[in-house]
């Protein structure tokens, strides 16, 4: 019985790499058969994040809607390093990712609050970042709200190779976390906290990686996209839309997948660019329509249509 389990594990372990290698694959030689490199760095950075929201609300059960103050933390962090220190990319990375943890670090106490109250809490945390960049009294370091040039490290090729090597690395964490006891006791932290701490899981150091994790993906991800586009404004940064897609993305696919957030990226966003530039004026309506459609009738996502018929879905 015990071996039939361990045979069973590991099927499901290869199936998750598999997958995470097909997809990391696929997006690295996308460039050589598609020419328009910033759409493909779009999906590369909608896929990382998507799966970066995964391991907090997935696991956890906690959803930030202001996922995207991590992102832009990376940003302006990458940018700093790189107009002040005169970094090179990588480390300019380095530090983005660094700007990212600290945030997440001085947002720990939101963790007091749920539900509602926290995904209003952390929305609001990530307009406060973005009002601090933003403010022109600070042009000399943040440039204000006049946006920063990075063009001396412009480097579209690299920075894209780079977006898919971290996109490869959440996609390992996301497989870890699906098969080890620290991904099952996060998940017993989402079903029930309390009972969960009665039988030994340490539900807030659990909880708080998840975090650190969550959000150094999104710092990682949004020094990548400040390296890729060079130029760029706070509201670019900060926009909301990227909070709204990833959780839109992941919501669709299924959360506490490998699949789900990957289904929700390649389809949603593909219909987003089809629609919004063959039909832009009907494209409110239909994308609207069809997410409506899906939290109505599908509420666990895509991947609950085939876990329903016994498929198993990584």
């Amino acid at each position: 019985m015990r071996d039939a389990r361990s045979v069973s594990g590991l099927r499901r372990v290869f199936g998750d790499l598999l997958l995470a290698g097909v997809v990391v694959a696929v997006m690295a030689v996308a460039p050589s058969v598609y020419s328009n490199q910033l759409l493909l760095f779009n999906f590369v950075m909608f896929l990382t994040l998507s799966q970066g929201l995964n391991v907090i609300y997935g696991f956890t059960g906690y959803l930030p809607f202001g996922y995207v103050g991590f992102f832009g933390a990376g940003a302006y962090g990458f940018a700093l390093a790189v107009m002040h220190l005169h970094a090179p990319p990588l480390a300019a990375m380095a530090v983005g990712a660094a700007a990212a943890l600290v945030l997440a670090v001085i947002l720990t106490p939101l963790f007091r609050l749920s539900g509602a109250y926290f995904a209003i809490a952390n929305l609001a945390a990530a307009q406060a970042v973005y009002e601090i960049v933003s403010n022109p009294a600070l042009e000399d370091i943040t440039k204000g709200p006049y946006g920063v040039s990075l063009s001396g490290v412009f480097a579209p090729e690299t920075s894209y190779a780079v977006s898919v090597a971290i996109l490869a690395g959440t996609l390992l964490l996301v497989v870890w976390l699906r098969n080890s006891r620290f991904g099952l006791s996060l998940r017993a932290i989402k079903e029930d906290p309390i009972s969960a701490a009665m039988a030994g899981v340490a539900v807030v150091r659990g909880r708080t990686i998840a975090w650190l994790c969550s959000a150094l993906i999104a710092g990682l991800v949004g020094g990548a996209f400040a390296w890729q586009i060079s130029v760029f404004y706070p509201e670019t940064a900060f926009s909301a839309q990227f909070s709204i897609f990833a959780v839109v993305f992941t919501l669709f696919g299924g959360a506490a997948t490998l699949t789900g957030p990957l289904l929700g990226v390649f389809i949603l966003y593909g219909i987003y660019n089809t629609i919004g530039i063959t039909v832009p004026q009907y494209f409110q309506l239909i994308y609207g329509t069809l997410i409506v459609a899906l939290v109505l009738f599908l509420p666990n996502g895509l991947v609950s249509l085939l876990t329903k018929r016994g498929i198993r879905v990584p």
